[in-house]
């Protein structure tokens, strides 16, 4: 006998426009997010997935609650000629995208003082990417932890192949799956284009950082 599926978990405002979906593969409620989406979840059970390139995501949760979610996101990239201020804004870029993750789990119960971190990503995957994008990231995202004090418990970064992601807020668990081969192009084709619009507008207006 089907076991009926449990009813879809809340979704936490702000994050109506993520697809969630019922995973028939791992029977569990699912959120996908794109590149430069993020998502957070109180549901103990719901998974949060999404496929890496040149990206880096960040699972963060308070490891007390159980609230937690993660980003995909990149920093735009320089151009040879780009002056030291491009630069900052590109660290500002990746410091607002770890932020507005964070004060959204924060805003949705979590406590700073107990969020325990997870990333992966930052691969080299699309060859026009000469200044090599992923590493760029792999290095913020370093320094960013060491400079927040936030406890990084694993990491995953690097290589040349793209990455299939699935997190668990509610355990803290974080299954990555590398793609030896992509059986289509919808990978390079949205990295690309989030690459493009980080080029035309990769200014995040202000923000509060703390």
């Amino acid at each position: 006998m089907m076991l009926s599926r449990p009813p879809q978990p809340p979704v936490l405002t702000g994050f109506e426009h993520i697809n969630r979906y019922w995973d028939v593969k791992h029977n569990g409620w699912a959120a996908k997010i794109l590149p430069g989406q993020l998502y957070v979840t109180t549901d103990l059970e719901e998974v949060i997935c999404t496929t890496l390139g040149s990206c880096l995501s960040a699972c963060i949760r308070d490891k007390k609650m159980g609230i937690g979610g993660m980003n995909h996101f990149m920093l735009p990239i320089a151009e040879s000629n780009a002056s030291g201020a491009w630069d900052d804004q590109a660290t500002r870029y990746g410091s607002f995208a770890m932020e507005r993750l964070i004060n959204e789990i924060m805003k949705a119960g979590g406590r700073r003082e107990n969020l325990e971190m997870k990333v992966t990503g930052g691969a080299h995957v699309i060859e026009s990417m000469a200044n090599k994008v992923g590493q760029r990231n792999i290095d913020f995202i370093l320094a960013y932890a060491e400079v927040e004090g936030l406890e990084m418990l694993s990491q995953d970064l690097g290589d040349i192949y793209p990455r299939k992601v699935m997190y668990y807020p509610g355990s803290g668990r974080l299954r990555v799956k590398r793609l030896r081969t992509l059986h289509n192009t919808t990978l390079l084709q949205r990295e690309a284009h989030y690459v493009h619009e980080l080029e035309v507008q990769p200014a995040v207006g202000d923000v509060e950082l703390f």
